[in-house]
């Protein structure tokens, strides 16, 4: 499979003076064809980056945001966003969770939004989901209210917007209610 002809030390010099690994590359390339093993490890294939892991051990206080995966087995004090969301069986997120793909096996107190969302039989989550599609297995635990909509990942229902809006409704409803002593006793002016 491979000669001795073609195993080169590193500053080996051809008869000509030149190195031989730039004239084996030229060859190559002349012929059309490419050893693989000799290029240089780029990503140019854009491979995908394994899963993030936040270990058991592991408490972080603060917000997570990626384009790519977390699977979480330690404590998150804060919100996380990312494209697939793993929640370990012993894992805990307080926080608002959002991501294309959620998997919960673990504890979550908080928001949870998420195209598709799946809670497995020892998933325990304390708050609201906003889906597009759910899986709840048999066993798992839910407390909160479960709203379906076709794009869950928008910014319109977050957090501050869900808690500002109905309390401002309800105030701008209750300043727009006539009061029977404003009336002014029911008389008009003309």
């Amino acid at each position: 499979m491979f000669s001795k002809s073609k195993i080169n030390e590193p500053g080996q010099k051809a008869a000509g003076g030149t190195d031989v690994k730039s004239e084996t590359a030229a060859d190559t390339a002349q012929a059309g064809t490419t050893d693989k093993s000799s290029m240089p490890l780029t990503n140019n294939s854009k491979a995908k980056a394994p899963a993030s892991v936040l270990s058991t051990d592991l408490t972080i206080t603060g917000n997570l945001r990626t384009t790519g995966d977390i699977q979480v087995e330690g404590t998150v004090q804060g919100d996380i966003r990312a494209h697939l969301l793993t929640v370990g069986e012993g894992a805990t997120i307080e926080g608002e969770i959002v991501a294309d793909d959620i998997v919960v096996t673990g504890r979550v107190v908080g928001k949870v939004r998420g195209l598709k969302v799946r809670l497995t039989s020892t998933a325990r989550v304390e708050g609201d989901i906003i889906h597009k599609t759910i899986a709840i297995e048999s066993g798992a635990h839910f407390e909160g209210s479960v709203q379906r909509q076709e794009d869950p990942l928008s910014n319109a229902g977050t957090k501050k917007e869900a808690t500002a809006g109905p309390k401002q409704g309800a105030q701008q409803q209750a300043a727009a209610k006539p009061q029977p002593a404003a009336q002014g006793n029911g008389q008009r002016e003309g």
